[in-house]
């Protein structure tokens, strides 16, 4: 159990991007300070202020200390007033990466207002040897629980090989 919640810890980084509200977030071995600035960069950036969203399009990396995000597009919507993120869609060979651990998949969608993260398409979470594959994952980090569905094969590396 240990291995596989240090694998799905790796996603939980992302409410950091949105949030920073001045918490570490730990991963693995990793303390990561949610405070820390957020740097994005991209090809192109798209703001569109009448349906509250923004759009990063090409080579996307969205990084805070040692975490990144990167995917070919990023959506970013806010809310009513604009005040608050509340869901950041991203396209494209997905891919969250800390010092240890890494997540791959087609696309992710992490919704604020219903506190979930739903990777799609090959998803495979890695941490050392260690690995997991699934079509979907489904993390909600309110009760911080997670479902794999679809062909799920796991390869849990022992200590010592």
């Amino acid at each position: 159990m240990t291995k596989l919640k240090c694998l799905l810890l790796i996603l939980i980084f992302l409410p950091s991007f949105s949030f920073a509200q001045g918490t570490n977030i730990a991963l693995g071995g990793l303390d990561v300070d949610a405070t820390a600035a957020i740097e994005i960069a991209s090809d192109n950036l798209a703001i569109d202020q009448a349906t509250g969203r923004a759009e990063f399009n090409g080579n996307v990396v969205i990084g805070q200390g040692a975490l990144r995000l990167s995917a070919n597009k990023v959506l970013v919507t806010y809310n009513a007033d604009g005040s608050e993120i509340s869901k950041l869609e991203a396209f494209g060979g997905v891919t969250f990466v800390t010092a240890t651990d890494a997540a791959e998949a087609n696309s992710a969608i992490y919704s604020l207002q219903n506190e979930t993260i739903v990777l799609t398409g090959d998803v495979l979470l890695t941490q050392g040897a260690s690995a997991i594959s699934a079509n979907e994952m489904v993390i909600n980090l309110k009760t911080e629980t997670a479902q794999m569905n679809g062909r799920v094969r796991t390869i849990l590396q022992q200590s010592g090989n």
